[in-house]
């Protein structure tokens, strides 16, 4: 079966970084698009990032210049780098992957961005 699994994920104070890591197995991962989400409390889930499998990558606003999506189709993990963390990238991050018409998730991991 399909199984993401999340981990990086930990507390930051603003202007640090983190790198966030995903392991997928239960499918072929180099064909397709993988995806980065958060949600922070009290809001919806957005998606942050999203990388092909030609590696072409798009960002949230929010994020452009900071974070940087990636993936290894040899050990099918799709890692996601975030640089000059703010308060409000407090969330809990999912990656997923959209499979004939159904989305599957990780369990999430926790980043807090405080002082």
């Amino acid at each position: 079966q399909v199984q993401l699994v999340e981990s990086g994920g930990g507390l930051v104070q603003p202007g640090g970084s983190l790198r966030l890591s995903c392991a997928a197995s239960g499918y072929i991962f180099s064909l397709h698009t993988m995806g980065w989400h958060r949600q922070a409390p009290g809001k919806q889930r957005e998606l942050v990032a999203t990388i092909t499998r030609g590696e072409t990558t798009n960002y949230v606003d929010s994020v452009k210049g900071r974070f940087t999506i990636s993936r290894d189709n040899a050990k099918k993990t799709v890692s996601l780098q975030m640089n000059s963390l703010k308060p409000q990238d407090t969330a809990v991050y999912y990656c997923a992957v959209n499979l004939v018409g159904s989305t599957y998730w990780g369990q999430g991991t926790q980043v807090t961005v405080s002082s």
